[in-house]
């Protein structure tokens, strides 16, 4: 039937990853040189329609996100239900981001959480996107801590704006962050005794936790409730304080949430 989107029970046929994707490969080829290792995010081409991989137990809410995917764009290149089939998705196919319930069988309690991480051990830096019903302090700060980007973790229940959740998805594919204020709150209160932030002003400090939210600076500005151009000297002045250097290769505002991230204890 045109149109139709695959379900479940679908048999699909295998296929290799794209080629595009064979950088992320440790092989060696003909010559004997290592390949370089890149991180997934780094590969998404502008402009290409994002190929996402899901794991969610409920089949209702799985169809749905990928009807809501296909929606705007975006290609489910696997859906999936259990922690071990989602790390086996993401190594086959080199998503651009992958949407993960944290509450995964048999336990329903921390599995997809863990197969997150597991999942950005085999393919450094793959980009992922979790949705929970509350913050797991404990995993949400180790999914975090390796400092590679691409992350997410948003509550269910806050997320009432469909349009939001696309440009987080899109933000985090392409190495950003998006994590909910319940989330950042959370782990604040368990930042280390030497905290690397410890020069920032309570103000900078609100800003860069606006900043790990994925917020722009006409967002923060109104956020809280500040013009754009003290928005602009308060991320200045982060960047300053972090001694973070306008170089080509590094993006500043990332390196920012990066260091906030890996202040958690």
């Amino acid at each position: 039937m045109p149109g139709r989107m695959p379900l479940d029970g679908d048999v699909q046929e295998a296929r290799e990853p794209p080629d595009r994707h064979d950088r992320h490969t440790r092989n060696l080829p003909a010559g004997g040189r290592q390949r370089p290792i890149r991180l997934v995010h780094d590969s998404h081409v502008e402009g290409e329609p994002l190929r996402v991989v899901i794991a969610e137990d409920s089949a209702l809410i799985r169809e749905g996100i990928a009807r809501l995917i296909d929606e705007f764009g975006g290609r489910v290149v696997a859906k999936v239900g259990d922690g071990p089939s989602f790390v086996e998705a993401v190594v086959a196919h080199h998503p651009d981001v992958s949407v993960v319930d944290v509450r995964m069988p048999p336990s329903q309690r921390d599995e997809g959480l863990r197969a997150a991480i597991e999942a950005r051990r085999r393919v450094p830096g793959t980009p992922v996107l979790v949705l929970s019903q509350y913050v797991e302090r404990e995993y949400a700060t180790e999914l975090l801590a390796d400092r590679a980007g691409g992350v997410g973790y948003l509550l269910k229940d806050r997320v009432g704006d469909v349009r939001e959740f696309m440009d987080a998805l899109r933000r985090v594919a392409h190495g950003g962050t998006a994590l909910d204020p319940e989330v950042v709150a959370q782990l604040m209160a368990a930042r280390r005794a030497d905290d690397p932030l410890a020069a920032l002003t309570p103000r900078e400090r609100e800003v860069l936790a606006a900043m790990a939210e994925g917020r722009t600076n006409v967002g923060i500005a109104t956020l809280l409730g500040i013009s754009e151009g003290a928005t602009e000297k308060h991320i200045s002045n982060i960047f300053g304080k972090l001694e973070l250097p306008d170089t080509q290769n590094d993006h500043r505002r990332v390196l920012a949430v990066l260091a906030y991230l890996g202040s958690w204890g």
